[in-house]
């Protein structure tokens, strides 16, 4: 919170406690009993005034202590506005003024200080999903141990509608995984053998066995908690322009106030300017202007975590609602990553023999496509002096023979340049492979598009945004697959300095969606770069300014909609504060309201600032949008892969 916002200096932490556990929101409800108290007709005089005044200090135990504190390190903030106002009232003999000032206002802290742990309260919440003990296997038998208590290497037992403890690799058999509580997906996921399990996830199908690749504290699930509430402290444009105005507004507020006590005892009734002066100080306190953008990010930011989307603090938050242009990766973004060899194209070799060598290359890779070739050759030979040449390929030794793999403008396909162009057009990503200058064979890849794909674009479309690939792969097969996703704009053949350069030329609010690996150029050169599949990547969560905790494109269009209307709502506070300043100061100055409708009116306007912040805790519904049809590849059916042998499949 701004240093020029109401109330304590010390955020709250997060906590589970109701409204009326508030300490702020106690103080302002016994004020509100004893002024009431107060109020009654037959209380003689002096008991009435001395509710009143007990009410006023009880109300102000909530800034008081604060202001105090602010004022001692040099900082002057509202609670001390809040404080010269109540002890000048007392001091003039407004009494029922001071009492209601102090229940005002310290209900406005309680409910700003409730809805903060409300929404933070709710992000913490994702850390319940680690269950209390785990299922460890230990020599010959099984043991349960606090997740605090696994370390990397432990075998875990994760029976049906268990949660995983921590995150996992799936060491034997096959289940499906229930993640909707942290991605946001509502479909499950099949995981095989080699499989990752986050923390969180629930067992939906048989017991299986796991090994634990993190500690808990180290978890995916930890890391995204641990990062969003960082996030939630990062500044956007519109809390800085919130701060720029109140942090001198308030000095300046104290210099006014006291030209008007000066001007009036000059110029008439000392007491009744002071008075004037008293309430100058609460109708141009800043406190909802402090508060309108903070809340509205810690509530947003926090919904966002909660329905798979990490976003990282108010300046994202803001420039993903600011985006025109999103562009869009096709390997593992538009594609499902889970690419397959579908035909071996044999030259001057065999295509067991072009697998193989490929595979050799391949096999130390972190390329999704190099992960399908090795899967297709099985147990390929060992290359040494392996290089890889970003953007184009990899070289290598294989018995004695120079190898190169890579792109057909790179490795030139000579005699298989048709059949090359054939396979391209039909979608699929061609390599060629080449042995001391000599052309072996090509072996096409491909990634099918993912189902969600193409309603994803229409729902982007229907929010007026332009969507645009880039890619490293070829143009035929960026073309055949932008054309089933419905996407027009297209540029291929990409190396990654060049998407982070045609990033630049789409102008300034682009928004780049990659893998967070590959793109980390693009990703850093856009306004608001988007990782696609978050979940236990690391370089995604520290690259990009917003995460898809899942692998569903889906979240895109709905973040985009969350961060539009969560924008639209600071721009309502900053407005809505600022106008209350300014009709209330000079109504103030000119004596037309006095302390106790000016209380009532800032507060408020206090209030409704809180209550139009948590509004941007809540996902609205995507804008409805019919996506095309799909369009299918010409020349290549699903297709097994490719063990090599008797040829194309």
């Amino acid at each position: 919170m701004s240093d020029a916002c109401c109330g304590p200096d010390e955020t709250p932490a997060p906590t589970t406690r109701a409204w009326w556990q508030v300490r702020e929101l106690q103080y302002a409800l016994v004020a509100a009993v004893l002024l009431l108290l107060g109020w009654i007709p037959v209380l003689a005089e002096p008991v009435a005034i001395g509710l009143q005044l007990l009410a006023a200090a009880v109300g102000a135990l909530s800034f008081v202590p604060g202001a105090l504190r602010g004022l001692r390190r040099g900082r002057l903030g509202v609670g001390l506005l809040m404080t010269i106002a109540a002890v000048g009232a007392v001091a003039l003999g407004r009494f029922e003024e001071a009492a209601l000032l102090g229940v005002l206002f310290s209900t406005a802290e309680g409910l700003e200080h409730f809805a903060v742990e409300r929404t933070r309260r709710g992000l913490r919440a994702l850390l319940s999903l680690v269950p209390r003990t785990a299922s460890v296997l230990r020599d010959g038998g099984e043991e349960q141990v606090a997740p605090e208590a696994l370390v990397v290497g432990d075998r875990l037992l994760l029976r049906p509608g268990e949660r995983a403890a921590t995150d996992a690799t799936l060491v034997g058999g096959a289940t499906v995984l229930d993640v909707s509580a942290i991605t946001g997906e509502s479909v499950p996921v099949e995981v095989g053998e080699g499989g990752g399990v986050p923390a969180g996830a629930i067992n939906a199908g048989s017991a299986v066995e796991l090994v634990v690749a993190a500690r808990a504290v180290d978890s995916s699930l930890a890391r995204i908690v641990h990062m969003v509430e960082q996030a939630q402290e990062r500044r956007g444009a519109g809390q800085r322009l919130a701060d720029r105005i109140a942090r001198p507004l308030v000095p300046a507020i104290l210099v006014l106030a006291a030209l008007v006590a000066g001007l009036g005892v000059v110029l008439g009734d000392p007491l009744r300017w002071i008075e004037r002066a008293l309430v100058v100080l609460v109708a141009a306190s800043p406190c909802a202007l402090a508060i309108a953008v903070p809340l509205t990010v810690v509530a947003a930011v926090g919904a966002a975590s909660r329905h798979g989307v990490l976003i990282k603090g108010g300046a994202a938050l803001e420039e993903l609602g600011r985006v025109e242009v999103v562009a869009l990766d096709k390997t593992g973004t538009l594609t499902r990553n889970d690419p397959r060899v579908v035909e071996v194209v044999g030259g001057a070799a065999t295509r067991d023999e072009v697998l193989a060598l490929a595979a050799a290359l391949e096999r130390r890779s972190e390329h999704p496509l190099a992960a399908a070739i090795v899967s297709a050759a099985g147990d390929p030979p060992v290359a040494a002096d392996v290089a890889t040449v970003p953007g184009r390929g990899v070289t290598g030794v294989v018995d004695g023979g120079r190898v190169r793999l890579g792109r057909p403008d790179w490795v030139g396909p000579d005699d298989l340049r048709e059949r090359v162009a054939d396979l391209e057009e039909a979608g699929a990503t061609v390599v060629v492979l080449e042995r001391d200058g000599l052309v072996l064979g090509a072996l096409a890849v491909r990634d099918d598009l993912r189902a969600e794909a193409p309603e994803a674009v229409t729902s982007l479309r229907a929010l007026g945004l332009r969507t645009v690939v880039l890619t490293g792969d070829n143009a035929r097969t960026a073309r055949a697959l932008a054309d089933r996703a419905g996407i027009a704009d297209v540029h291929a053949g990409l190396l990654p300095e060049d998407k982070a350069a045609r990033v630049a030329e789409l102008g300034d609010r682009v928004a780049m969606l990659g893998d967070g690996i590959n793109d980390a150029p693009a990703l850093a050169t856009a306004r608001v770069g988007v990782a696609m599949g978050a979940m236990g990547t690391d370089v995604a969560l520290e690259t990009a300014d917003v995460a898809l905790m899942g692998d569903d494109l889906r979240h895109l269009p709905q973040a985009f909609t969350h961060a539009r209307r969560a924008r639209r709502i600071m721009l309502q506070n900053i407005g809505l504060s600022l106008a209350i300043i300014v009709v209330l100061i000079p109504l103030a100055a000119l004596g037309a309201l006095g302390l106790a409708t000016v209380v009532f009116v800032h507060e408020l306007a206090e209030v409704l600032v809180i209550g139009n912040a948590l509004r941007a805790a809540r996902i609205v519904a995507l804008p409805s949008a019919r996506p095309p049809p799909p369009v299918t590849a010409p020349g290549l059916a699903p297709a097994p892969v490719v063990s090599g042998g008797d040829g194309c499949c």
